[in-house]
């Protein structure tokens, strides 16, 4: 496990938003919560851009000292000297990553609701499981649904921090952090916020 704050609270995941300047806003507004950890997620972005976003949000999220782990892009992490990555189902070997990264970087590997696969991801060497959806989803409507018992389940085997993501608001990240999340991965709940910093605040608080 890295060096590095613990990995517990709000997760925030970005929208995918191609206009830097308003990216960069909405994310400074969540660190204002309070949100120490950041995931940069942009399915839609041509690589320069990415890059581009990447660096920025790596260095708001320095200022505030707050971690930035990019999604799906081990490489890029890399190159931008972020401070971790996660990679799904799609986007390469779990072992491979962990030695990119050595030691002092965060991995998470998302594992929906396949208890074998975070079993084998927990032996390669990541830092978090990503268990979802728990809940529908906007973001991902055909994504497979995980119980909050399966979500426990794992937490229980494996002895790794759980992020939680899928549907997940306000009103029910409660429900996933009693069932054992030590983080809420959240998208639209937040960024969608009419004050994202007060809503950062608020699920903050559900940790206290």
């Amino acid at each position: 496990m890295p060096e590095c704050i613990p990995l517990r609270g709000l997760y925030a995941i970005t929208p995918s938003d191609n206009l830097l300047p308003r990216l960069s806003a909405l994310v400074a507004s969540a660190l204002a919560g309070g949100v120490r950890f950041v995931q940069y997620r942009n399915k839609f972005a041509p690589a320069p851009l990415k890059r581009a976003q990447a660096a920025e949000l790596l260095r708001i999220c320095r200022a505030a000292d707050a971690k930035l782990i990019v999604n799906d892009d081990l490489w890029l992490a890399l190159e931008i000297g972020a401070d971790g990555a996660h990679l799904g189902r799609e986007d390469g070997d779990v072992a491979m990553a962990r030695q990119a990264l050595g030691d002092r970087r965060i991995l998470g590997v998302s594992c929906y609701n396949d208890i074998g696969r975070a079993e084998q991801a927990a032996a390669a060497g990541a830092d978090y499981i990503a268990v979802g959806s728990v809940f529908a989803s906007g973001t991902k409507p055909d994504a497979t649904r995980v119980s909050l018992e399966l979500l426990g389940e794992v937490k229980r085997r494996l002895q790794l921090p759980v992020a939680a993501i899928g549907g997940i608001t306000l009103k029910n990240a409660h429900e996933v952090i009693a069932a054992g999340a030590d983080m809420v991965a959240v998208i639209a709940d937040l960024f969608d916020a009419m004050n994202i910093q007060e809503r950062a605040a608020a699920f903050q608080k559900l940790f206290d």
